[in-house]
């Protein structure tokens, strides 16, 4: 396929975007390594202060305490509390099982049975995050030999947890704070970049050779969705941030592994094309659709960057571009005839795609505007 020449690329406008793009590379990786370094630098400071509580309250057994700050400190606060809560529950868990089966039967037979209840348990109640946890303490509390009772080692493990996680979640609140909301944000921004590069490798496919880092392209795009993910699960442990924040989140990731979905199938669509004829009587309205896609991913991007989405872009109209392919494509239905039948299919395929990602792309604008409350909303 061959899009209009207005709408392409020149070869010293793809060398400027190819710079910007690894630039941007660079900033990010920058951005991580000075991430990795303020977080170990948190780590540090929570478990040295937990052991400096511990020794100046007498505890005599706080590195149990430094261990769990160290565990449960994550690199945002959302990811915290998930951390924090899963070991806490554990915690309490595997020492009421260690506590009560030590009363009653020998080694190994009543450790046995309380590791397989408490695993049980929290297999029921869903906390499987925490079933190791809890098998951990059980045992602490029933193998390591004390000189005090089980019942006051069971006390004394669970003390020392809370110790370590109101260290951890004090750290992470106050020492370089970050949200998991906010790095949500800027990952879903990056994420319909991505996504765009994943469309227009699979588009460069439809109109020559396919890209040669189509498949590197799509695993690039899986893997920012799962992170995404993570950071969505952990922002729901924190507070909202404002009006509409966690469904806005929620509600752009949604659209951004659908649009993927989408994808993955115009992938498939439009595999071995590139020789097709029959989507050239499709020009120019196929190209300009392309090409508007492609400012789409671009300006919603733009739009999660700032949190503002009431705005619709400029010199773009998505429902419009739809429109003029499907009449341009009821124009050349005569020529059928002429064309193989797997050509038409798949042109009729890709139409359909870039509609239905047009349409999405639309609607993540206009919903996610909508749940976070922005006035004067225009619907073009």
């Amino acid at each position: 396929m061959r899009l209009t020449k207005d709408r392409t690329w020149s070869q010293q406008q793809l060398a400027v975007k190819l710079r910007v793009e690894g630039a941007t590379r660079q900033g990010l990786l920058n951005w991580e390594r000075r991430r990795l370094l303020i977080d170990s630098a948190k780590t540090a400071v929570a478990a040295a202060l937990c052991w400096w509580i511990a020794l100046r309250f007498g505890l005599h057994d706080g590195y149990w305490g430094a261990i769990s700050a160290i565990i449960v400190l994550q690199s945002n606060f959302g990811a915290t509390i998930s951390a924090s809560r899963d070991r806490i529950l554990g915690t309490i868990i595997g020492a009421a099982f260690g506590f009560a089966f030590s009363l009653f039967g020998a080694l190994p037979w009543n450790f046995i049975l309380a590791a397989l209840c408490a695993f049980i348990l929290c297999g029921l109640l869903g906390l499987r995050n925490s079933s190791r946890l809890a098998g951990v303490t059980i045992a602490i509390v029933m193998l390591v030999h004390s000189t005090g009772s089980h019942w006051l080692l069971a006390l004394h493990r669970v003390g020392e947890v809370f110790l370590g996680i109101i260290v951890a979640i004090a750290v992470s609140t106050l020492v370089f704070p970050d949200r998991a909301r906010l790095r949500l944000r800027d990952g879903l921004a990056q994420e319909f970049l991505v996504l765009n590069a994943f469309f227009e490798g699979i588009l460069q496919g439809f109109r020559g050779l396919p890209a040669a880092n189509l498949a590197e392209l799509r695993e690039d795009t899986l893997a920012m969705l799962r992170s995404n993910n993570s950071f969505l699960e952990a922002s729901r442990n924190e507070p909202s941030g404002g009006p509409g924040w966690r469904e806005g989140l929620g509600m752009l990731a949604q659209f951004g592994r659908t649009i993927f979905d989408v994808l993955v199938a115009l992938e498939l669509a439009v595999r071995e094309s590139h020789e097709d004829r029959y989507a050239q009587q499709l020009e120019p309205e196929l190209g300009h659709l392309v090409a508007d896609v492609q400012s789409g991913f671009q300006y919603l991007a733009k739009c999660i960057h700032g949190w503002r989405f009431h705005i619709p872009p400029p010199n773009l109209n998505l429902e419009e571009d739809v429109a003029q392919l499907e009449d341009r494509m009821a124009q050349v239905r005569h020529t059928s005839s002429n064309f193989s039948q797997a050509e038409i299919l798949r042109a009729y395929a890709l139409q359909l795609h870039l509609k239905q990602i047009a349409r999405l792309l639309r609607s993540s604008r206009v919903e996610t505007s909508r749940a976070i409350g922005e006035a004067q909303l225009n619907e073009s």
